[in-house]
């Protein structure tokens, strides 16, 4: 029989792939290593006593408290209001080592009071929560096996999962216990805005609720991605599941496991997307990078190492094409470890060395925020893409309460809500700190920079802008 083929789209022939026969002597192999997870929590107002109060005869509200109280246990002082109430929920996990190491989502066992483990022999174990971090939904969990042997699993190494490839998912979809589906990977890096780290594993093996924190296998047997969420308009499967990549997981499950906690690399950069425009700005041959738009004071890089303006190709050896994927490799990084980081500063290519600080929790993530300003009345000097622009001085300072952090500038007094500027999102109370990469300190100093652009024929100026409170963002407009 000749094999079936199909055109490969330049002229040459490849022979299609036949799915897997079966998956059936894979899934008796892995199946019993997939657990089962389930929750309860206390939630409500228990042991709350609630006194009927004294209401004056016909009252109004005589109707309600009647209502509210009816039927209510009697305790010590009167009537209680509402009573606690147990709420369980269920979800998947999996068992990386055999002395009771057990991983699923943090989403599983969020704001648990109980936590069990339930194996595919019935057997059923508390656990105890080793570790958890919410910014990538990952938790380790702690049983004591006793005398029974658990069968773990082992990553897999998601960085070479090719779309197309098949994957296995077992888990406990609704609570049936474990289930196994399978399908092949639909797309790889998809960021679903759901935290800062996104490089999920798409698939259209069939994933639902209660699949949470279940393993996603290769054809190998090994953990490539932990199933984490699904798009379902219907709560269902609609062959849209997500799940997070071992080569993620695999790091953050170490620190936890290690230290109870992350401890991510901090580089101390805010930053924003490269646009083309600003690309354009920069001199710059493409769209790449994360561009720096502020240093965090006391910061690893507030050293003048990297500066406001540079563009950040390159981290560690690792090339970043987009703003998302910087916040993803610092963190990966150790703590205190000295990396090379490649910048584009003022068109020139630049390699500086920069020792890692440690991303705490309560610290804001890399990433430039708008901040609104303050509405003025303007009191400007001169015009500039709809923008009345003032000397920063003491009486502007104090008029738009901006902080004594912002030392240079001119200040943004007023903006035609019809200009180029607006569309930018410019407000008033914002300060043009350089142009072009060029400070100004002037009004009559923002127009000249422009008009040397015109001069060099430049087609769009870049701005940095500081907030009130010093925050630093990048905007471009058109010159010509």
């Amino acid at each position: 029989m000749v094999p079936p083929t199909m055109e490969a789209g330049f002229g040459g022939q490849v022979a299609a792939q036949e799915g897997p026969a079966s998956v059936a002597e894979l899934s008796e192999r892995l199946i019993d290593s997939v657990v089962n997870i389930s929750t309860s929590q206390s939630v409500g107002g228990a042991d709350r006593n609630v006194p009927r109060p004294n209401l004056p005869e016909g009252s109004p509200f005589q109707e309600f408290f009647d209502e509210f109280f009816e039927n209510q246990p009697d305790g010590p002082g009167g009537p209680r209001g509402p009573r606690s109430r147990q709420v369980q929920s269920l979800g998947s996990g999996f068992v990386i080592d055999a002395e009771g190491i057990v991983i699923t989502n943090n989403h599983v066992i969020a704001d648990a009071d109980e936590v069990s483990v339930n194996f595919n022999d019935g057997t059923k174990l508390d656990a105890e929560i080793i570790g958890r971090d919410a910014k990538t939904d990952i938790a380790v969990l702690k049983v004591d096996p006793g005398e029974m042997e658990l069968k773990a699993v082992s990553f897999g190494d998601s960085d070479t999962a090719r779309v197309g490839d098949w994957v296995l998912a077992i888990g406990n979809p609704f609570g049936l216990g474990g289930t196994v589906t399978i399908g092949i990977v639909s797309a790889i890096g998809r960021d679903i805005n759901s935290g800062p780290y996104d490089n999920f594993i798409q698939t259209d093996a069939a994933i639902n609720r209660g699949n949470s924190g279940g393993p996603l296998f290769n054809m190998k047997g090994e953990v490539i991605g932990i199933n984490t969420a699904i798009i379902s308009p219907s709560g269902g499967s609609i062959g849209i599941g997500f799940s997070i990549p071992a080569e993620l997981a695999a790091n953050v499950i170490g620190q936890l496991r290690e230290f109870g906690e992350t401890r991510r690399g901090w580089l101390g950069v805010r930053i924003q997307a490269v646009t083309d425009e600003i690309a354009e700005s920069l001199g710059m041959d493409s769209a790449t990078g994360a561009l720096v738009a502020g240093v965090v004071k006391g910061g690893p890089v507030d050293d003048g190492s990297i500066e406001p303006g540079d563009v950040i190709i390159e981290f560690d050896g690792k090339e970043v094409t987009s703003m998302r994927e910087l916040p993803r490799v610092v963190a990966e990084s150790p703590v205190g470890k000295e990396v090379d980081v490649v910048v584009i500063r003022k068109g020139e290519r630049q390699v500086v060395q920069v020792t890692l600080g440690r991303l705490e929790d309560g610290e804001q993530l890399a990433l430039a925020e708008e901040e609104g300003g303050a509405n003025g009345e303007a009191a400007g000097f001169v015009e500039l893409f709809g923008m009345t622009l003032a000397e920063l001085d003491d009486e502007q300072r104090a008029a738009f309460e901006i902080e004594e952090s912002v030392e240079d500038g001119v200040v943004i007094v007023q903006v035609d809500p019809d200009s180029a500027a607006a569309e930018k999102g410019i407000q008033a109370g914002e300060v043009i700190v350089e142009i072009a990469q060029e400070s100004v300190t002037t009004p009559q100093g923002a127009v000249d920079a422009i008009e040397k652009l015109k001069g060099e024929n430049r087609r769009n100026a870049l701005f940095m802008l500081s907030s009130r409170s010093g925050e630093l963002r990048f905007v471009t407009i058109r010159v010509d």
